[in-house]
């Protein structure tokens, strides 16, 4: 069953008249206990996707969708009030750098005991409990002795484990991490990798985890969205897109990781950039950086279409040997 759809979800900054289209009509659902993978590089809309969701986009940002519901509620239409009462209990939210996301001026045990006390009140002796419980769950040590810690007195996997703690404080049915290893080292961020899915396991919640790094997701994820300048260009099974991305994009994503290079010396890379608001190309937003791009790749923008069991917006999409023309 679904419990987030997302049906063309856009978000635009800027003048009406001419506006930037950092997310550009994405649509998914997650379902109840999934874990979805969202991949792409910086700038392709993908934390901006999720900021929409929960509802933190600003003007001058506008955010439309034909259809974005949370377990039966129409997020771009609920009041403030239920929205304050849905974001952190229901649905939560890991930042990407926990360091300016905690409060520098609040130890971190008040701050999970207040996210309790605003979403599920109680006494102070229960919700202190319920602390030192979340920090243990999350495997911080010795918990008892953290609550009077600040942030800065935390390295940065504990900090991001204190943020995870206040992100499953409520059992959410939905948690979102953002690029939750963006600052972590490598044997850190496994670590944090592990502790989520244990965690997304025990609560039977749903988890959407979002990254630049393909590998990070390749054995977590259910399913793969593959982002490019704000748009959905690949979506599937995530067995599937390993074994035979669809996308030029996907492909490129694959070979610059070191378990996919074979016996190369070197990793493959994509030339260029991400194109910004004033240098976007006709056609597919990727054909300047495409090694498969052809005439009609730079005039015609391609629709996203069924290909056997995934959705791949590209006009010749990748076969199962990795070239062009596959239908």
């Amino acid at each position: 069953m679904a419990l987030l759809t997302v049906d063309k979800l856009s978000v635009h900054f800027g003048e009406k008249e001419m506006p930037f289209r950092a997310v550009d009509r994405i649509s998914y659902q997650v379902d109840e206990g999934q874990v979805l993978g969202i991949v792409g590089e910086s700038g392709s809309g993908k934390s901006v996707s999720s900021l929409a969701i929960m509802g933190l986009i600003d003007f001058p940002g506008r955010v439309m969708a034909d259809n974005l519901e949370f377990d039966g509620r129409h997020l771009l239409t609920i009041s403030e009030k239920e929205r304050r009462e849905l974001v952190g209990s229901d649905v939560a939210m890991i930042f990407q750098d926990p360091m300016t996301s905690l409060n520098p001026c609040y130890t971190v045990g008040f701050q999970i005991m207040e996210a309790l006390k605003v979403h599920q009140g109680g006494n102070r002796k229960t919700r202190l409990q319920r602390t030192i419980d979340l920090l243990l769950l999350v495997g911080i040590p010795d918990p008892a002795s953290r609550l009077d810690v600040y942030p800065h007195q935390l390295s940065g996997g504990m900090s991001q484990r204190v943020m995870i703690a206040m992100a499953i404080a409520c059992r959410p049915k939905l948690l979102i991490a953002d690029e939750p290893t963006t600052a972590l080292d490598v044997t850190i961020q496994a670590q944090i990798i592990e502790l989520l899915l244990e965690l997304q396991q025990q609560e039977n919640m749903a988890l959407v985890l979002i990254t630049h790094d393909l590998a990070l997701v390749a054995e977590a994820a259910h399913h793969i969205i593959v982002m490019y300048a704000g748009q959905v260009v690949e979506s599937g099974k995530a067995a599937d897109i390993f074994r035979a991305p669809r996308h030029p994009y996907t492909q490129a994503l694959l070979r610059a990781l070191p378990e996919f290079a074979g016996n190369k010396s070197r990793l493959e890379s994509l030339p260029g950039v991400v194109p910004g608001k004033y240098d976007r190309p006709d056609g597919c937003l990727l054909n300047p950086r495409c090694p498969y791009a052809t005439q009609v790749c730079r005039t015609e923008e391609p629709a996203l279409r069924t290909v056997g069991s995934r959705q791949v917006k590209c006009h010749t999409p990748l076969d199962d040997q990795g070239r062009p023309g596959h239908e």
